[in-house]
């Protein structure tokens, strides 16, 4: 049996999560984009076959929504093996893990998502459990305490991250392959949005299928969602039909902007500009006067607003370009300062 069998450790999937993984790629020819990791992991699992191994451990990092997930599943299908999906939060003590390694079967893979957030004390149970194979188990308390090593079989950790630079050292160098996940470009985009309204059963006209994709942020997660949505105006406001008219108008009831900006991300800028001159300022004060998590701007927003040139990171803090202001028709008046930032280093 492949991949399929794997259960999702600590809860259940919402219905679109499930839409979600149905529409999922099951295998590299499949994949859409990403040409480069397809290519290395081709590579991988290949070779891997051909020995009669486990693939060695991949780590994956890049904004939320590019296919980490994805990507793990598509591993476990290439190889004929069982998935085990779990996340970092939800493995709060060594026992937890302790659990969850010794069902596992040879060659299966042990999906991690947000893997940055594993406590120090869990990541000591899976260093010697990627480089030996083995659980360290310690028996008894005090004096007589003793340890004992259970071996594994050998099996594949997949880890995904947004937040590379959070991951300690010691379990970053235990990844055999690691990978960084980009933004799609507008083709590879159109092509996701073809698919998936093919498997959704969904009429859509090519000029529809640009509008979703020039819309959806490079972000494949995106994208489906804004399909569904598109799909729900079509059925209750047209004749359910998507063509570009029509997405084009349900997204603008979204308050989704021709180059996919949403409320926050617009928030963001207009709050750089507006309150605080332009920047630079702080992550933490841009997060308070918009009332959003600080983590949720770095991870979900600021990527694709640097993508796009609206934000630049300089050491003293956050500043809106002037593509920004153009975007969102503000006068620019703050070249000089901006360039001096840039000289002091970005």
């Amino acid at each position: 049996m492949t991949g399929d069998r794997g259960r999702l450790v600590g809860g259940g999937a919402r219905p679109e999560d499930r839409m979600d993984h149905a529409l999922r790629p099951r295998t590299l020819d499949e994949v859409i984009g990403q040409e480069r990791v397809k290519a290395n992991l081709s590579i991988l699992i290949e070779a891997a076959k051909a020995r009669g191994e486990a693939v060695d451990h991949v780590l994956f990092y890049g904004p939320p929504g590019l296919g980490k997930t994805m990507f793990s599943h598509v591993i476990a299908n290439e190889m004929g093996v069982n998935i085990r999906v779990t996340a970092g939060p939800a493995i709060e003590r060594p026992g937890d893990l302790a659990a969850i390694l010794t069902h596992l079967r040879r060659g299966d893979v042990l999906f991690i998502d947000e893997i940055h957030r594993l406590g120090r004390a869990v990541e000591e149970i899976l260093y010697p459990a990627m480089e030996d194979f083995a659980l360290d188990i310690v028996i008894g308390k005090g004096p007589g305490a003793r340890s004992v090593r259970l071996n594994l079989p050998r099996f594949t950790v997949v880890g995904a991250t947004t937040r590379l630079a959070l991951l300690s050292a010691p379990l970053r160098a235990r990844f055999g392959a690691v990978y960084r996940l980009d933004f799609y470009d507008l083709g590879a985009m159109e092509e996701i949005v073809r698919r998936a309204a093919g498997l959704l059963g969904v009429p859509i006209e090519p000029d529809g299928i640009a509008e979703i994709a020039r819309r959806a942020r490079g972000t494949p997660r995106v994208a489906l969602r804004l399909l569904r949505r598109v799909r729900d105006y079509a059925q209750v406001r047209a004749d359910g039909v998507i063509t570009g008219r029509v997405a084009s108008e349900a997204l603008d009831l979204l308050d989704i902007d021709p180059l996919g900006l949403d409320d926050v991300d617009r928030r963001v800028l207009r709050t750089i500009i507006e309150k605080f001159g332009g920047g630079p300022v702080g992550l933490e004060t841009i997060a308070a006067s918009i009332s959003e998590e600080p983590d949720t701007i770095m991870d979900v927003y600021e990527p694709y607003l640097i993508q796009l040139g609206f934000l630049a990171r300089t050491p003293r803090g956050r500043i809106a370009t002037k593509l920004a202001y153009e975007h969102l028709n503000i006068p620019y008046e703050g070249e000089e300062q901006q360039r001096s930032l840039f000289d002091e280093g970005v």
